[in-house]
């Protein structure tokens, strides 16, 4: 829910949506017991990763890197689709941030990681991405990154 209030731009909803996750995470690890299947990939460290998401959409970049400095790392042989995603969003929140050096070294990383995965939704992160390049869309380190998006991936890049 929280992610869906971040893409209409409302931080407010955002905000309580996700602090209401937070206290469902914190009354089931306190009530002890076995919880339902379906919940159980769902930890701190995975709505620490689905917030940064959320900041980032929020353009929110210093929020953004706090949330994903708690989520948890992801071996990339193993979630390897779920790793290039979240490299194109903390890739973005630093450039939201006007760190265009480590944004460009995260993006290209996403880049080699989803160029072997098969996945629209994939794209769409790097196609968010590309569009954080806007405002430096003359250095030649974007523009090498734009033709490798193109190449690799056929993703065109920021207008």
């Amino acid at each position: 829910m929280a992610r869906a209030h971040a893409r209409e731009n409302d931080p407010r909803a955002a905000s309580r949506a996700l602090a209401a996750s937070e206290g469902l995470l914190e009354q089931a690890k306190d009530a002890g017991g076995d919880e339902p299947a379906w919940i159980d990939f769902y930890h701190h460290a995975r709505l620490s990763a689905d917030a940064a998401e959320v900041f980032r959409d929020l353009k929110n970049p210093k929020a953004a890197l706090a949330w994903n400095q708690q989520a948890a790392a992801m071996p990339p042989g193993v979630f390897t689709r779920s790793v290039g995603m979240r490299l194109a969003i903390v890739g973005t929140a630093h450039l939201q941030a006007r760190d265009l050096g480590l944004g460009l070294e995260l993006g290209n990383r996403s880049v080699d990681i989803l160029a072997r995965v098969r996945s629209s939704r994939a794209l769409d992160y790097v196609r968010e991405f590309s569009t954080a390049l806007a405002p430096w869309r003359r250095e030649p380190a974007v523009r090498d990154f734009i033709h490798r998006t193109r190449t690799e991936l056929a993703i065109g890049g920021p207008r």
